[in-house]
Order: C-alpha cells, then sequence, then structure tokens
C-alpha cells in the first residue's frame, strides 16, 4: 500500500537501494506515443549520483530498461515497465545501521510501523526509489507538451539562506543545466556550490528551496473540493523524500498582503483571452488551473545521513554515538530538481486525461 500514485495516469514504484534494482510500472498511458529509452535516460542522468562534486559519489549509470508497454518506439497503451539494475550498493557500509537509528531518517518509523525494515541504504526509504517517478515523468512530459505545448522547469532557488534572482516568465533548462547546483543565477549557483564544499567538507549536510514552473497549462484542470489541483501537487511533491514544505503562489508571504493588493485582477488581451494582471494564485482559483503559469515551491531539509558523531539509540533502546558511514549528498538539492518536475508533470498529466475524459476538450 501506498506505492501507487494517480487516477487515470497511473503509477506504482518498486525496489530498494540495495536490492536488485527500482523501477516503475505506468498504467492508463495513451497509445501510439513516440517514446524511446534515451528520453526516460535523460531524466534519469539529471537525477543520478556521482554527477558531480556536490552529490553522492555513489557511481550508478543508472541504465533504463523498457520492459513493456513499448512496440516499434511507440506506446501500445499497456502497462509500461521500466527497470534500473543496481550496480554499486556496498551493502557493509550500513552494517552499524542494522541496530542503530539515524536520526532524522526513516528506521525508527519503519521499525515501529513493520517490525522489521531494511537497513541497507535505506531500503524503499531510500531516494533511489525516486528512480522509477522520474522514468515515469518522462513520459508524463512527453505528453503534456505534445497535447498541451506544457513547459516544466525545475531549478535550485535557495541553498540555506543563499537565495537565487530567477525569472519565472524566461528561465530555460539549459540555464538551470548550466553549473551543478542547478540555480539559473550564475553569479549565486557559485556561491551555493562553496557553501555546499564547506558542509560537505565538515562532514554535515544543508536544505534549501526547489522552485518549480509549468507554463501553457491548459485551463480547467483539477476538480473541486478534495482533488484540487493545488492539493494534488502538494502531495506530490511532499512525497519526495526530505520534503518539509510546500507554497504556490504567493505561498506564506501571501499572509503579508491585504486581499486589495494580494487579488489577480482580470483583464482581455489582446487575442481575447481572459487574463490575470498579477499571479499570486500560482495559476490555480478555486482548485483549478486559470491559465496562468503555475509557480510551486518545495522545501528540503538537510540530508539526515551525516559523518558528524550524534547522539542516537539502538533498536532495544541502549544509548550510542553514531558517524554515519556510506555515500551521501551533502545537500539533496541539485539532484531534488528532475524529481519535482517529474511530480509536477504526473499531476498535470493525470488531471489533463481527467479533464478530457470528463469534458472531453481542453
Amino acid at each position: 500500500m501506498g506505492n501507487t500514485f494517480g487516477h487515470l495516469f497511473r503509477i506504482t514504484t518498486f525496489g530498494e537501494s540495495h536490492g536488485g534494482g527500482v523501477g516503475v510500472v505506468i498504467d492508463g498511458c495513451p497509445p501510439r506515443l513516440p517514446i524511446s529509452a534515451e528520453e526516460i535516460q535523460f531524466e534519469l542522468d539529471r537525477r543520478r549520483p556521482g554527477q558531480s562534486k556536490i552529490t553522492t559519489p555513489r557511481k550508478e549509470a543508472d541504465h533504463c530498461e523498457i520492459l513493456s508497454g513499448v512496440f516499434e518506439g511507440k506506446t501500445l497503451g499497456t502497462p509500461i515497465a521500466v527497470l534500473v539494475r543496481n550496480k554499486d550498493a556496498r551493502s557493509q557500509d550500513y552494517d552499524e545501521m542494522a541496530v542503530k537509528y539515524r536520526p532524522s531518517h526513516a528506521d525508527a518509523t519503519y521499525d515501529a510501523k513493520y517490525g522489521i525494515r531494511n537497513w541497507q541504504g535505506g531500503g524503499r526509504a531510500s531516494a533511489r526509489e525516486t528512480i522509477g517517478r522520474v522514468a515515469a515523468g518522462a513520459i508524463a512530459k512527453k505528453i503534456l507538451h505534445q497535447v498541451a505545448g506544457v513547459e516544466i522547469v525545475g531549478y535550485v532557488k535557495r541553498i540555506k539562506d543563499l537565495e537565487g534572482q530567477v525569472d519565472t516568465a524566461t528561465v530555460t533548462l539549459a540555464e538551470v543545466e548550466r553549473n551543478i547546483v542547478r540555480c539559473p543565477d550564475a553569479e549565486m549557483a557559485e556561491r551555493m556550490i562553496d557553501l555546499i564544499e564547506q558542509a560537505r567538507d565538515a562532514g554535515d549536510s544543508l536544505g534549501g528551496v526547489v522552485e518549480c514552473v509549468a507554463r501553457s497549462v491548459p485551463k480547467g484542470l483539477g476538480m473541486p473540493v478534495f482533488d484540487k489541483l493545488e492539493a494534488d501537487l502538494a502531495k506530490a511533491v511532499m512525497s519526495l523524500p526530505a520534503t518539509k514544505g510546500f507554497e504556490i503562489g504567493s505561498g506564506f508571504a501571501g499572509t503579508l498582503m491585504p486581499g486589495s493588493e494580494h487579488n489577480d485582477e482580470f483583464y482581455t488581451d489582446a487575442e481575447g483571452h481572459i487574463r490575470t494582471i498579477t499571479n499570486h494564485s500560482g495559476g490555480v482559483q478555486g482548485g483549478i488551473s486559470n491559465g496562468e503559469a503555475i509557480i510551486l515551491r518545495v522545501a528540503f531539509k538537510p540530508t539526515a545521513t551525516i559523518r558528524k558523531e550524534q547522539q542516537t539509540v539502538t533498536n532495544t533502546g541502549e544509548a550510542v554515538t553514531l558517524a554515519a558511514k556510506g555515500r551521501h549528498d551533502p545537500c539533496v538539492l541539485p539532484r531534488a530538481v528532475p524529481m519535482v518536475e517529474a511530480m509536477v508533470a504526473l499531476v498535470l498529466c493525470d488531471h489533463l486525461l481527467r479533464q478530457q475524459g470528463q469534458c472531453g476538450v481542453l
């Protein structure tokens, strides 16, 4: 339970960090969609470990295999299975964690819930689980772009107290990928990289904020009451490892504004389309997309597993200390960018198909 996401465009991820592999089964993908392993691999390469000096040194190519649902380069409309095999697991690095609980990690809660856990690399709680999400997100992005011209761009907005200045209307994937921290503000990116390296060298970790914009989203996506678009987006991104906060549009800053300033007033553009002058709503009003850019932010905590010695207990309650071994990101933000994009794409794709099914048109 809890491993499946979506309604019409539905995914189920599987696998553990140090098991044979991880992957996803995608159900509900429309037939005849051109898709290749290379398109999926592009997104997985943005997520994979060992890609730069500020990520975990674990060396995984994360090569994807499409096992079903695609024939002669097109989807069949049947379940698509994608597998990535684990190649560089070092389970011995986690021997101590078989009995010692890592502070702020899932070790103690998994034991409390199941009475058993895979302590090698965190098992199902590991960020390697997100490989399946990113693979599925690549297909969702393809559908969104082909059907509606939707463009989704995520980037690192803030690391600790260093915040980049980014124009959500114009930021591009190419700008995001120009540096290893994935912040389009080049000057601030250099400072962020230095700060992450300092934390890594000290055996510590840092958190921050990923911002994501979805442009050209059709009006009308989202359902009343419980399936509001921003509610589904919040659930999607908050299901990612290490997330601790969600904002859309003005977010918490909107609480500091009076209604007369915060309200998005309407106008009709030169092409006769009803638009809003401002976008404090973040592209969603009443739980339904209004045609403006959807802008959201996700807070990620500092990586829980660090090399600094900390107080903890064993699974029998004995007081001990732990300086974690293994290979871990000193900051998850750069690799979290494609994860956030994927979850946004999965939600928008699902609601796009639901809108077509309910209303017949976009």
